[in-house]
């Protein structure tokens, strides 16, 4: 089994480049494998969420869920996450 986080929370997409952002996280080789991935919500980053990936070999399906299941009751529950109005609530100001 590989446990890994997802992904780090939303960023800023620049209006005139757009999305620099090009890694598509750890769900893309399980995927092309045809290995299980699972993604269970692991918390809050300057309140907005992020994920932990569980992956496992092939026909590892139960295990994979299994151990997310554990994951979530460890963890518990994770609060919402917020929306801010303006970048000045989320970093603070500059």
């Amino acid at each position: 089994m590989l446990i890994v986080p997802t992904m780090g929370p939303a960023f800023l997409i620049d209006p005139i480049n757009g999305d620099a952002f090009n890694w598509s996280g750890p769900g893309n080789l399980p995927a092309i494998a045809g290995y299980p991935h699972l993604t269970v919500p692991m918390g809050l980053v300057k309140g907005l969420p992020v994920g932990l990936s569980v992956m496992g070999p092939a026909w590892s399906d139960a295990a994979v869920l299994a151990l997310g299941g554990a994951i979530e009751q460890l963890l518990g529950a994770v609060p919402p996450p917020t929306y801010a109005r303006s970048l000045v609530r989320l970093n603070g100001p500059h």
